[in-house]
């Protein structure tokens, strides 16, 4: 089994949103991008909500975010597990979130990226913790079929919520 370790945050001058997913899957950590599976919903998503033309550069899908107060992050920091799948992650060791709101107080929302994210969260962190941020749990934007999958548009129209805080 793997050990794994998450990415180091992507954070605009004046983030406003914060999204934390589980830990990036096998594709995305070979490719060393945040959602750098084609298939993953999450860049869709955001071009839409966004109003923002499609690119292919994940450089410059990043600065699309950040031109917009969305920073990047995981719940998990480092931890064990074979393959993509979230069911798998063992010994997770959480990101230290607390950190970085009090880094970064422009933070109203942290939108949780799937069930996993948002588990992971409430199981390390408590919402007193975040007393002037808003935490949402989001459909995950995974490309893996799950017991609660919606399609991409229902996603889009759940996601919407981060537009509010922008």
């Amino acid at each position: 089994m793997d050990r794994l370790q998450s990415f180091t945050p992507v954070i605009p001058d004046v983030p406003k949103v914060l999204i934390v997913g589980s830990m990036p899957g096998v594709k995305s950590l070979a490719e060393q991008q945040y959602y750098g599976n084609p298939r993953n919903h999450f860049w869709s998503i955001m071009f839409t909500l966004l109003k923002e033309k499609r690119v292919e550069n994940y450089q410059d899908k990043l600065s699309i975010l950040k031109r917009n107060g969305i920073a990047l992050w995981d719940t998990i920091g480092i931890c064990y597990r074979e393959g993509s799948l979230d069911v798998n992650i063992q010994d997770a060791e959480p990101n230290d979130i607390i950190g970085l709101i009090k880094e970064y107080p422009t933070i109203k929302l942290i939108g949780c990226n799937g069930t996993k994210a948002y588990d992971t969260f409430k199981r390390n962190f408590t919402l007193e913790s975040f007393p002037n941020v808003d935490v949402v749990k989001l459909p995950s934007t995974s490309p893996i079929p799950g017991k609660y999958n919606k399609n991409l548009e229902e996603k889009i129209e759940a996601w919407g919520v981060i537009c509010q805080y922008l």
